[in-house]
């Protein structure tokens, strides 16, 4: 990076917060057809040719971080099937202020990298499973690879060098009756368990059928099933965190959709054919391509993304209203 003098923790929005955390897509396909997000002949109509490459992530790494950003997570679709993630992480991680670097799987792939991954440095991993029943897993993703998914995410318990989280999508009638054996998993495992809400994401699938299961709803049956259930601080996501007497892991309430964390929002997202997306609502972007590959200094980047944190708003739920986007694949997780 070039040294002029630029301010660190200089991307702040209208409201002002400041923005220290950046999702980066690195693929929009992915290896699972869950229901609340991709339907099973969802395609990736995306041209390669506008997919970001692996110096063109680099590039928006480096400037993110002469802006302040600390925090990357790489996410996709599935960020396994990119090719070099591991490179990805290992360069990530050795940007002059990038403290941490995390990953967000479906953990399908995860024991082909695991060992790799942990020896670029990764940081944490957010872990995606929504049931602890085979038949049920198979009827969610429709692919039958629950075996291979659970032994990884035991091998992953089995690591301490790296934050495990463990994203659960609740469903009402699907799987709502296993927040209790989630739970059970933080007994014996350091794992934050997150009963995440449903969002209207999901290839027009099942938003519209009832499914949805609210963070309210989720503390009403955690507060009774529970009664020493103990509230702790979380981060501004984690809007809801708790810890249970002789568990070493933890529990966490994502209001993903009721979006009542707005006001400490911290990040934006880069897709994976390069738009800056400065609220998960947000229906447009701005493109980060033809800059890349122009001939654009880092300091026009930098701009680049002052003017995307400019059009964060205050409230994503009200912005909710304009949303376009049918999968999470297309906005990176």
């Amino acid at each position: 990076m070039s040294s002029n003098g630029r301010e660190r923790n200089s991307l702040v929005d209208t409201f002002n917060r400041p923005v220290d955390y950046a999702r980066i897509a690195v693929t929009a396909r992915c290896n699972l057809r869950c229901s609340y997000c991709m339907r099973e002949e969802h395609e990736d109509t995306t041209d390669k040719e506008s997919i970001l490459n692996d110096q063109e992530i680099n590039t928006i790494i480096q400037v993110l971080s002469s802006l302040g950003v600390t925090k990357v997570r790489f996410t996709g679709g599935e960020p396994l099937l990119r090719k070099n993630i591991v490179e990805l992480v290992r360069q990530a991680k050795n940007t002059t202020g990038i403290k941490t670097v995390s990953l967000t799987t479906n953990g399908l792939l995860l024991d082909r990298f695991l060992p790799a991954l942990l020896d670029a440095g990764l940081t944490a991993i957010n872990f995606s499973m929504d049931t602890l029943n085979r038949k049920r897993y198979h009827s969610i993703t429709r692919r039958d690879e629950y075996d291979r998914v659970r032994n990884n995410l035991d091998q992953l318990f089995k690591t301490d060098a790296i934050t495990v989280k463990l994203n659960v999508v609740l469903m009402r009638d699907i799987n709502s009756d296993e927040l209790q054996q989630f739970v059970d998993l933080t007994r014996d495992h350091t794992v934050t368990v997150r009963f995440m809400e449903l969002q209207p994401f999901d290839d027009n699938q099942i938003w519209r059928t009832g499914r949805f299961f609210g963070a309210d709803t989720i503390r009403k049956l955690l507060s009774g099933y529970y009664p020493d259930l103990h509230s702790v601080r979380g981060s501004a996501t984690q809007y809801f965190s708790y810890t249970l007497p002789g568990h070493k892991g933890s529990i966490a309430i994502i209001p993903a959709f009721t979006r009542n964390f707005c006001n400490k929002c911290n990040k934006i997202r880069i897709t994976s054919d390069g738009k800056i997306i400065s609220c998960l609502y947000d229906k447009e972007g701005l493109s980060l391509l033809p800059q890349l590959r122009g001939n654009t200094s880092e300091d026009e980047l930098a701009t680049l993304f002052r003017q995307a944190v400019a059009l964060k708003p205050e409230n994503g739920r009200h912005a909710a209203r304009n949303a376009v986007r049918t999968s999470m694949s297309q906005i990176g997780g």
